[in-house]
């Protein structure tokens, strides 16, 4: 499936589709049982082509096991981790000011519903139509940013279609738009400010994720949108 969004913000990668089955898909990457992995990378990883597999008992790190949908956090740990690692082995993030303000974030991070066995992750252009995608990645710098947050305000009355929560990488890429999808919601997420996702990220890259719903709608105003103005003729000649 090619992307008129794409073209038109001069996409170099792959905007990133989010399918959730019962069903591994052959040649799939995947994490080991067992080992710590990033989410994050494997966006990244589908963005430049590779189709990914994510399951219940391959994604190890917390983050991403929720941020994924697989189950909410578990606390005791985390929690500690998030704020200065008070009793771990481990330095803490300091992402949270307390344990306290850990916890609540953890208890409030959404876990979406209707997950199933794994989450899928392909290059929207290798999308066929057996494929159900529930959401759209975007892996973009700030002018093409600015391009998808215009452009999903551009037919509604309201003006905050789009939402930038704290969270992992992973939560505010994959878990915030599968919510907003089982909710029937046209939401879409900026993401990847969590400072744990930008290592594995170029340095002017964040996420801009979409209920594919939504994304179908937006493709379709793309070209009656400010896509075909002179200001962002001006603005793609640097793209």
């Amino acid at each position: 499936m090619n992307s008129k969004i794409a073209e038109a913000i001069k996409l170099s990668n792959n905007p990133v589709a989010i399918i959730r089955s019962d069903e591994k898909p052959e040649g799939a990457l995947m994490f080991k049982e067992g080992v710590w992995g990033c989410v994050v990378a494997m966006i990244n990883a589908a963005s430049k082509g590779r189709l990914v597999a994510l399951s219940d008992a391959t994604v190890a790190c917390q983050g991403g096991h929720a941020g994924c949908g697989f189950g909410p956090y578990k606390e005791g740990y985390v929690d500690k981790f998030l704020a200065d690692g008070d009793g771990l082995q481990v330095e803490g993030e300091r992402y949270k000011a307390s344990q306290e303000l850990a916890l609540k974030f953890m208890r409030w991070q959404v876990v979406p519903a209707g997950q199933r066995k794994y989450l899928i992750m392909k290059p929207l252009a290798d999308v066929t139509d057996t494929d159900k995608p529930d959401a759209v990645i975007f892996l973009v710098n700030a002018d093409q940013l600015s391009g998808l947050a215009t452009l999903a305000n551009f037919d509604t009355e309201n003006q905050d279609n789009v939402k930038l929560y704290f969270g992992a990488g992973c939560g505010q890429s994959i878990g915030n738009v599968l919510d907003a999808a089982e909710r029937g919601s046209g939401e879409c997420f900026i993401g990847m400010t969590d400072p744990s996702a930008r290592k594995v990220l170029p340095a002017d890259i964040l996420s801009f994720s979409i209920p594919f719903k939504r994304f179908l709608e937006m493709e379709d105003n793309a070209d009656k949108s400010f896509f075909h103005t002179k200001t962002w003729e001006t603005i793609s000649k640097r793209l």
